[in-house]
């Protein structure tokens, strides 16, 4: 590629001119108040050129220009020799890009990685944070798997505990049978309204025993309906058939629901892990620990982790009854993902920022384990997700519901797409699926443009909108690319190769073609980062350098019928990068609009 092809005529040059046997070189991008592409720092040749920083960036720029076909000029600012790049040696690597199958794209190299995301509770239904999770967690996967890395994608279902017993309590005290066919409702939305009815009925108990003269405390732990869920709990741990029968038919519900979310979202699963099997596992892993000196034991019991040395705290890994913690679960887990999968050799755990101490502590554990793999586990840990209206709740059943949101999305991008007449010739149904595609898509371009770990504000109007850094604003783009090369095949001009590699380029064409080059280093600086946002940043901004080209240039009008084939070619290659871009982040981009 250009750079490559630069830095070697460069390296060419220092050897020619300072007799340097291997210089290293390095390159970076010009600053865009300076005319060049790329930028050579001459600051450490001095001692060898044995002249001043620009007198060096002066020598080296002239015999360039003089003896390489790329570089067409040069300047000199203080110790930094911005150089600029040929238009033949732009059309050369253009060409190069266009004849490129997947070019940005690296084949698969035999690696293999987990990636966790979603992870819900069976007690409610998904909702606006669970939204950011998968989008972040599938983006990260399809990068990976964009790097050549053969990914498996997994969730941890919380299926078991003290708050799936309290639905269950409340269906079983309240619901009267209903079932979600009964109801209308999906059912891990219908599951989610007895969480919030025993809440209810919970604080209505802790108020009547306080009245009563009982201290708040107290009452929290006595209250009549906590008592029968801890009972409900101890029942499930000892598989009595009653209980273990309803907790299986409403996981059943939930589960249902969950699917025609993840359907919704454009999310899916290679393998579901339930903590109602995995629970137990890491107690053999701690036991073990004990044994070999890495863990002890209290007076109690119980078994605990000493990791001061490591700048945290004693950490609990089984309780003095022998019952697991989170920990525990997350050890044995984390284990039976490598038996499973013995050919990976780390994961990735999308999970929000609230639980960045917990990864800390598990990570070090399985390394005082022995697993070497534990030095390549990764918390892409991200922040909470707020609306304009405030935080969410669940237990008081003010959760921003992860369906209704989408819904909404969908309606809003009706009334958009219909204000701005957007949809002249459309079906109904080719109607539904662009209202679908633009709200999906403003959704997770706005949830993933922002980097992973900052918390940020979800504005639903904002994100619709068809100008600036928005999904539904790229779409268009690619959307009025797909017409010009419609109208280009209708026309029958050829966008095939070779082009006239003697043709000029204006500004605008030499810098996509530059942001172009870029694709592949963006998409491995994702990988690396696991930040989709790094995606979204790219695609938009060459969304937004194509539209100032088709602003300031001819397609169809220009006279010279080789600069018209190129920039058909140049449109399509551009077309392609934003589909690609964007199907890393999971976002479908329409040819029609």
């Amino acid at each position: 590629m250009l750079k490559s092809a630069i830095e070697k005529a460069l390296g060419q040059a220092l050897k020619n001119l300072y007799s340097i046997e291997e210089p290293s070189v390095a390159l970076q991008p010009t600053r865009k108040d300076f005319r060049g592409t790329y930028t050579f720092v001459t600051f450490p040749l001095l001692k060898i050129s044995k002249k001043g920083p620009e007198q060096t960036g002066e020598e080296i720029g002239a015999y360039l220009k003089v003896h390489s076909d790329i570089i067409a000029d040069y300047n000199v600012v203080k110790g930094f020799l911005n150089l600029e790049v040929t238009d033949k040696a732009w059309l050369d690597t253009f060409n190069e890009l266009n004849a490129t199958k997947n070019f940005g794209f690296s084949a698969p190299d035999g690696s293999e990685f987990m990636v966790e995301y979603s992870s819900p509770n069976t007690n409610k239904p998904l909702h606006l944070g669970h939204l950011r999770n998968n989008f972040l967690g599938n983006s990260v996967a399809r990068i990976l798997e964009a790097n050549g890395t053969k990914v498996h994608k997994v969730q941890i279902i919380n299926d078991r505990g003290i708050h799936i017993c309290k639905s269950m309590l409340a269906w079983q005290r309240f619901g009267n049978r209903e079932t979600p066919a009964s109801s209308g409702m999906k059912g891990d939305k219908l599951v989610g309204t007895y969480y919030v009815k025993f809440d209810q009925e919970y604080k209505k108990q802790i108020g009547e025993l306080v009245a009563g003269g009982m201290d708040k405390e107290e009452a929290e732990k006595k209250a009549p309906v906590m008592l029968e869920a801890q009972e409900m709990l101890r029942k499930w741990e000892q598989k009595d058939p009653e209980v273990y029968n309803l907790w299986q038919t409403m996981n059943g519900w939930v589960y249902d629901g969950f699917s025609t979310t993840y359907e919704t979202m454009g999310v899916d699963f290679d393998k579901l892990y339930y903590e109602s099997n995995t629970y137990l596992l890491g107690k053999d892993e701690v036991l073990k620990g004990v044994e070999a000196g890495i863990f002890y034991k209290k007076e109690d019991g119980s078994i605990w982790v000493d990791l001061t040395e490591d700048g945290l705290d004693h950490k609990l890994l089984l309780r003095a009854d022998g019952t697991s913690v989170y920990m525990t679960q997350d050890i044995g887990t984390a284990i039976q993902r490598f038996k499973d999968y013995p050919n990976i050799t780390g994961q990735v755990y999308t999970v929000g920022n609230e639980q960045d101490y917990h990864f800390k502590v598990l990570f070090l554990i399985l390394q005082k384990l022995g697993f070497s793999w534990a030095n390549n586990c990764y918390h892409l840990s991200y922040g909470m997700v707020d609306l304009p209206s405030g935080k969410m709740k669940s237990r008081e059943g003010t959760v921003v519901d992860a369906d209704d949101l989408m819904q909404d999305m969908f309606d809003t991008a009706r009334v958009h797409t219909e204000e701005l007449g957007k949809i002249e010739g459309f079906t109904s149904e080719e109607a539904d699926e662009l209202y679908h595609t633009l709200g999906l898509g403003a959704l997770k371009y706005f949830l993933m443009k922002v980097d992973p770990k900052k918390r940020m504000m979800f504005n639903p109007e904002e994100s619709i909108q068809f100008q600036g850094n928005t999904g539904p604003f790229i779409q268009y783009t690619h959307a009025r690319i797909s017409s010009i090369l419609r109208k280009a095949e209708v026309e029958n001009i050829s966008a095939s190769l070779p082009l006239d590699s003697s043709m000029e380029l204006a500004d605008v064409e030499r810098e996509i073609i530059y942001m172009l080059t870029e694709f592949e280093s963006k998409v491995k600086e994702a990988a690396k980062e696991y930040s989709p946002a790094i995606i979204a940043q790219y695609v938009y901004d060459l969304a937004k350098e194509y539209n100032r080209f088709y602003a300031e240039l001819p397609i169809f009008n220009e006279e010279n019928i080789e600069l018209m084939r190129f920039r058909v070619m140049f449109s399509k290659v551009v077309a392609d990068v934003i589909n690609r871009g964007m199907g890393l982040l999971g976002i479908t981009v329409p040819n029609r609009m």
